[in-house]
């Protein structure tokens, strides 16, 4: 009897263990069924959504190119680090060692991420090298991410920085033709579906959702050549004459192309560290000035046109100044009696005001509206100044007197350089393109082509001896052009000892190819005159620009007996 009652309950233990396992796989054999095939839908979508992301696809911008296809601006591929601030927490103890790869400063990270813990993407470093990514990556930190972004280069640096602008962080125009043209530029972001493990690394690209598109190509009228030898002397002479600041623009004058535009001081735009404010500015196309003598040809055409000068018309500068109520206008010596011509070669200022004042009153600023003075070029350069031309009617005889010789209204270089080239095209005036453009472009006609091709001559005599300008000579070829030496506006008057040194010329001048305009603002090493500062350079860059294009010489036509006819006297008005 005491031997079966062991035997009895360990044969009920058994059962009951034996049943309680049994039991046991069947709930573990139905929670199996029940999660990989009822519920295997559920538990997919769970896991994607800790696991499977949705991540953008970086647009590559657009090239810029200049006029021969030669990149000035294109986008290399880089990393940006980001992390998730509560799982990248997790490794608070490791955070030194990725501030010391990504050059940042530890405390200020710190605080970037712990005060964004709630937040599920924050950057730690962008555009950094592929090559600092990986080592950043090699850390095997959870939460740290990589992604794939464009940085913008410039290959040629400070030489086309004015024109060409620069984009932000984002890959955004910011300035100059980046910002004009952004919406050209700027790709599409494409869109993929991706793996990431626990630490939120990449593990595995699963699809394209949407495929990236790139930015388009953007061809500049701009001959990078050119470029950089207008760049070269404007700076040569900026550094020489102690100036303040310059500019230079080079136009087609059949196109209305613009094939160079530099400025003094510049900036490398593959530096951001460096930027200063006053230096991003295009100062070609955003500062106005008074253009001074640099205006004189359009007064000489306002006066032919009148009908009551021809260029042998004389005129009475005795004895070096002309006083009008309590203003005086000075020469720089006497020049007695000239004729119009003489005026233009002297550049004389009682000659220029007593031919204005003996016009209508409208007539000059009729001339000087026609040839874009007081409006934009239409360039759609970003900032575009659109200077100051103040209506006739408005104006008294001082005022007239002054306007004649560059006193009064306000021109950009960018202007200024335009209405030089209606003189090199025959009278036509064409909008001003920054982007290439093929063959002749039609523009409309604004002075008579007769009258034109009598100042041209003029001109002319403002390069040969005898001129203000003999220093803007180009061996074999022929020029003209104009000085001026403008005095700065200063409070309660103009300075004594503060000048903009302008040269405005076309060449070669028997068939006009370029026009140029130079400004060399505030020079400050004892010469001042646009003849000696600024005309230098519009000879060498100007001879430069002509072989490059392969534009023949023509000094062998001989302007001579041309020019001799200037000096007799002729018949008009005085």
């Amino acid at each position: 009897m005491s031997d079966k009652a062991p035997t009895t309950v360990s044969r009920f233990r058994l059962k009951v263990v034996t049943g309680a396992v049994v039991l046991a796989s069947v709930i573990l054999l139905w929670r199996a069924v029940d999660l990989h095939v009822f519920r295997k839908d559920f538990l997919q979508d769970q896991g994607d959504a800790r696991y499977l992301r949705e991540q953008p696809i970086a647009a590559h911008r657009g090239m810029i190119t200049d006029r021969n296809g030669e990149p000035l601006a294109i986008s290399t591929p880089v990393d940006s680090v980001w992390v998730q601030p509560k799982t990248f927490s997790t490794a608070y103890s490791e955070w030194p060692k990725v501030a010391r790869l990504l050059d940042l400063d530890l405390q200020k990270m710190q605080r970037k991420v712990l005060q964004r813990k709630d937040r599920e993407f924050v950057y730690l470093k962008r555009h950094i090298t592929p090559a600092l990514a990986q080592k950043v990556m090699d850390l095997k930190l959870p939460g740290i991410s990589l992604q794939r972004e464009y940085h913008r280069y410039y290959p040629a640096g400070e030489v086309t920085a004015h024109v060409i602008g620069f984009t932000n962080v984002d890959d955004k125009g910011q300035e100059g033709l980046e910002l004009a043209y952004d919406n050209w530029l700027r790709g599409v972001p494409g869109r993929q579906r991706v793996l990431k493990d626990r630490l939120g690394r990449v593990v595995r690209h699963l699809e394209q959702l949407k495929k990236p598109e790139s930015g388009k190509i953007l061809q500049l009228s701009l001959d990078r050549r050119l470029q950089y030898l207008a760049y070269r002397e404007l700076k040569r002479a900026v550094l020489r004459h102690k100036a303040r600041s310059g500019s230079a623009v080079v136009l087609d004058v059949q196109t209305g192309e613009v094939l160079a535009m530099v400025n003094q001081p510049s900036y490398n735009p593959n530096d951001r560290g460096q930027f200063k404010s006053s230096h991003t500015r295009n100062r070609a196309v955003t500062d106005v000035f008074e253009p001074g003598s640099a205006i004189k040809p359009f007064t000489v055409v306002a006066a032919l046109q009148s009908g009551r000068f021809r260029p042998g018309s004389m005129v009475d500068t005795a004895p070096g100044r002309f006083r009008l109520g309590r203003a005086v206008i000075h020469d720089v010596r006497n020049y007695g009696r000239i004729n119009v011509a003489t005026v233009l070669q002297k550049s004389s200022n009682v000659g220029a005001s007593k031919i204005a004042l003996a016009l209508p009153v409208d007539a000059l600023w009729k001339v000087n509206d026609r040839v874009g003075f007081g409006m934009s070029t239409g360039s759609g350069f970003p900032g575009e100044a659109g200077g100051l031309l103040s209506r006739s009617h408005r104006l008294r005889e001082i005022e007239r007197a002054t306007l004649a010789y560059g006193y009064g209204l306000s021109v950009t270089p960018l202007q200024l350089a335009r209405a030089y080239s209606v003189l090199a095209s025959d009278g036509i005036l064409r909008p001003v393109s920054f982007l290439r453009v093929s063959g002749p472009v039609a523009g409309r006609r604004v002075i008579r082509a007769d009258i034109v091709k009598q100042v041209r001559r003029m001109l002319e005599m403002v390069v040969q001896p005898g001129g203000t300008g003999t220093r803007a000579q180009i061996a074999g070829y022929r020029v003209a052009g104009k000085t001026g030496t403008v005095k700065k506006a200063t409070t309660g008057g103009y300075s004594e000892d503060r000048y903009i040194a302008v040269f405005a010329g076309i060449a070669p001048a028997s068939q006009p190819r370029l026009a140029m305009v130079v400004t060399i603002n505030e020079p400050r090493n004892g010469v001042y005159y646009g003849g000696e500062v600024a005309a230098p350079v519009f000879s060498r860059v100007m001879a430069g620009a002509l072989r490059m294009l392969g534009v023949a010489p023509d000094e062998s036509d001989n302007p001579g007996l041309q020019l001799a006819a200037f000096a007799r006297p002729a018949g008009g008005r005085p």
